[in-house]
């Protein structure tokens, strides 16, 4: 585990940083200033619903939830904290996801808990196995520290026995508090206890009276028969918002974040919490991300990114800076925020060195390699993602790793996947990105009016420039072309857009003087001749 988080420098500055982990951490340092009493760990949990495959947005609750805990470690000067991921693998199936296989197989199924229906994928004993597999893999991948608890287990083991029977004793107090918010309908069935059914393993959504609350009898309507069993070592399951509730109580969690649409659930099971004698963890209220069509991402819908996908086109820590920004605000989620994302991360990182404690505790990459327990990487990369991009766009989807290599080589003295081998990464990244989504998209224009005139003067300038002429002085004579009125452009805006549609193919591009000093001189006349032809 990295020093970071405690480091003496900066600690002074934490207590009054107004970074959002600090912010959310001093709600807790409120509660406990120095940690549980007896040495007891702070709990955090993060929530995962394994009805469908783990998206980003499950990654996010936990990155989120450990840079709040690595702040709150901060702050009391390494209080003992846990986290616990807990999956809430006993819930019914209620609807089959839209991105699964089998779907027939799973409607067969639909109300029984996760941990009874099979695995669609045909790779471990059960859907929500299979997805909980998922999950762990997704967080180890990381680097988190967490402890998996499954829902299922603490049911069936007994472990929630006696939550549970606290919940029966205080049944009506939970009507009470929940039969007002539910529509007339909704009200004429609800219970907060769940029973599973003997005779076809669903999870019941049926009226239950309480028959004697110590020993976790309950009675109820089953295929019209009247069974009486126990609640107690899975043979029930909580209403949502109950179990909810009867888990931070049993548990004793401290922390838990929720997103905006589950505003009110919380309202709700922190009532319940109260009922049952605890109370309801402190928490931030995240804001929901969305697609690139602005619509809430789904789990059943699988229309989010996977962490498949942006750690195919960009790095870990452009995932975990993503992240980080403004969680109290929407932000749409899609393939194409990659490329931005990488490259803000890499400017954040090379501005940290300099900045001063507060600064640097303000600075998204603190909380990104604070949550990665890991040290700040020292290492700044020759080129942007962006201008990689650019490089590897125009040398076209057939060009191979070693020729970007070359081309970096002859820009950057030393440059290869030894020296750079965080580089070396995101030219992975950057021809995948390019092979599936540039590279289509890609469409060279003819000049038009004085653009020609200009493109032609561009080749002539070049052409008396030495091979190893520098950014700046390429990109002061793109400048001065631009600036000549002679060839009708207005502004120099327009002018660098000529240049990215004739020269590159597409509508945004790279500061054009590094772009042409990392191409080569004689391999942008060549693109400039080809765009004159």
């Amino acid at each position: 585990m990295t020093d970071l988080h405690l480091h003496p420098s900066l600690r002074e500055p934490a207590q009054t940083s107004k970074a959002w982990p600090f912010e959310e951490a001093r709600k807790l340092v409120k509660r406990y200033p120095q940690g549980k009493p007896g040495g007891e760990a702070v709990l955090f949990e993060t929530g995962y619903g394994p009805s469908g495959l783990p998206h980003i947005g499950t990654f996010n609750e936990v990155l989120r939830t450990t840079m709040v805990r690595r702040a709150y470690e901060a702050l009391t000067g390494g209080a003992a904290t846990r986290l616990v991921a807990f999956s809430d693998d006993m819930d019914g199936l209620r609807k089959v996801p839209d991105n699964v296989p089998q779907k027939e197989m799973l409607a067969a199924h639909l109300g029984k808990p996760l941990t009874d229906i099979p695995d669609p994928f045909g790779k471990y004993e059960s859907f929500a196995h299979h997805n909980n597999a998922m999950l762990r893999e997704f967080l180890d991948r990381f680097g988190f520290d967490y402890e998996f608890v499954s829902s299922t287990e603490r049911y069936k083991s007994g472990a929630f026995d006696e939550a549970l029977k606290n919940v029966l004793r205080h049944n009506q107090d939970i009507l009470d508090i929940m039969l007002p918010t539910l529509r007339a309908e909704r009200a004429a069935t609800y219970s907060p206890i769940l029973p599973v059914s003997p005779k076809s393993g669903i999870v019941l959504q049926v009226p239950v009276t309480v028959v004697d609350a110590d020993t976790g009898l309950v009675s109820f309507e089953d295929e019209g028969e009247t069974i009486t069993q126990s609640i107690l070592g899975g043979g029930a399951k909580l209403q949502w918002k109950v179990d909810w509730a009867m888990r931070w109580v049993a548990l004793g969690v401290d922390y838990e974040m929720y997103g905006k649409d589950l505003t009110d659930s919380g309202i709700q099971s922190g009532k319940i919490a109260r009922a049952l004698g605890g109370q309801k963890p402190e928490g931030l209220i995240y804001e929901m991300f969305l697609d690139e069509k602005g619509e809430k991402i789904s789990k059943s819908k699988g229309n989010g990114l996977s962490l498949e996908q942006w750690l195919s086109y960009g790095s870990e820590e452009s995932l975990a800076f993503f992240a980080y920004r403004e969680p109290k605000a929407a932000k749409q989620l899609h393939i194409g925020v990659i490329p931005k994302a990488v490259d803000e991360y890499l400017q954040m990182r090379g501005n940290y060195a300099a900045q001063e404690p507060d600064k640097k505790l303000g600075n998204p990459v603190h909380h990104v390699h604070v949550a990665r327990g890991e040290d700040m990487p020292s290492a700044e990369l020759p080129v942007t993602f962006g201008l990689l991009l650019n490089l590897v766009g125009v040398m076209g989807a057939d060009a191979s790793k070693e020729q970007i290599w070359r081309y970096l080589g002859q820009y950057v003295d030393g440059a290869n996947a030894e020296t750079y081998p965080e580089l070396d990464r995101l030219i992975d990244n950057a021809m995948a990105y390019n092979r599936d989504y540039v590279a289509p998209t890609l469409n060279r224009r003819k000049p038009q009016g004085g653009e020609g005139a200009a493109l032609a003067e561009l080749d002539a300038k070049l052409a008396a420039l030495p091979a190893d002429a520098s950014a700046d002085d390429i990109q002061n004579i793109v400048y001065e072309i631009g600036k000549n009125e002679a060839y009708g452009f207005e502004n120099l805006r327009d002018w660098f857009k000529a240049l990215y549609e004739t020269l590159l193919g597409s509508s945004a591009g790279p500061r054009m003087g590094s772009f042409i000093a990392l191409f080569g001189i004689d391999n942008t006349r060549r693109l400039i001749a080809e765009a004159l032809a």
